[in-house]
């Protein structure tokens, strides 16, 4: 049987020599018997293939604890290759719900960074903003609620604000975001050049003096244009 130092075994079973030990350390491997005398530990074929067996195995997902239970089913003759394949079907189940909780917060952030300016007081930071919003039909990680066709029986109104405190683009991108935001609002623009926002909005959820506090929330000042 082949024997190898540690280092030696490390490379075969494509780990580091930290590994080996940390294996040993955990009870997954034994460590080889010291040589009397002079001399270094000496590792065979069957635990280098062990080693690899542990490595593979975290790679696809299982634990240490579950790695020990799957080297006493292959060492228990009277084990059965069913008891691993149930084994392999429940970390299956894992990795899918992983995977898919994975994809909400993936869906999540790609919604927050759609929604933030890019720029502006980080006060108004519509990022933040949501991170410590309380968990409930908003919350960030929550599957989006199906918008209803109310829309085309509300009252619609655009209302024209004019805005103080713009001191740039990322200003009124700011402002967009704080505005989109506010129930009833379905769409903001804002324009630094112009000093404005048009906002479209249901008038029933949101009344002019609601978008102006939104805006507000920014540091700027806003009046409607009928007020």
């Amino acid at each position: 049987m082949k024997q190898f130092t540690i280092s030696r075994a490390a490379k075969a079973a494509d780990v580091n020599v930290e590994t080996i030990r940390f294996y040993e350390r955990k009870g997954l491997i034994a460590q080889p018997p010291k040589p009397v005398g002079s001399g270094v530990r000496e590792y065979d074929d069957d635990t280098v293939a062990r080693i690899r067996f542990v490595r593979q195995a975290q790679e696809i997902g299982f634990s240490l604890r579950e790695i020990a239970e799957l080297l006493s089913l292959r060492a228990d003759p009277d084990a059965d290759c069913a008891d691993v394949r149930g084994r392999a079907i429940e970390k299956r189940h894992e990795v899918q719900a992983k995977l898919a909780q994975l994809s909400r917060m993936r869906d999540a952030l790609d919604e927050l960074i759609a929604s933030c300016p890019g720029g502006g007081d980080v006060k108004a930071c519509t990022i933040l903003d949501a991170m410590q919003r309380e968990p409930g039909a908003d919350d960030i990680v929550s599957a989006k609620p199906t918008t209803s066709f109310r829309k085309a029986t509300q009252e619609m109104k655009t209302t024209i604000l004019t805005i103080g405190g713009m001191h740039c683009d990322g200003c009124a991108r700011t402002i967009e975001a704080l505005l989109s935001r506010v129930p009833g609002v379905r769409k903001a623009e804002a324009s630094y050049d112009e000093r404005l926002a048009r906002v479209l909005h249901d008038q029933h959820e949101a009344a002019a003096a609601d978008l102006a506090a939104a805006v507000a929330k920014g540091g700027f000042t806003a009046k409607a244009a009928d007020q």
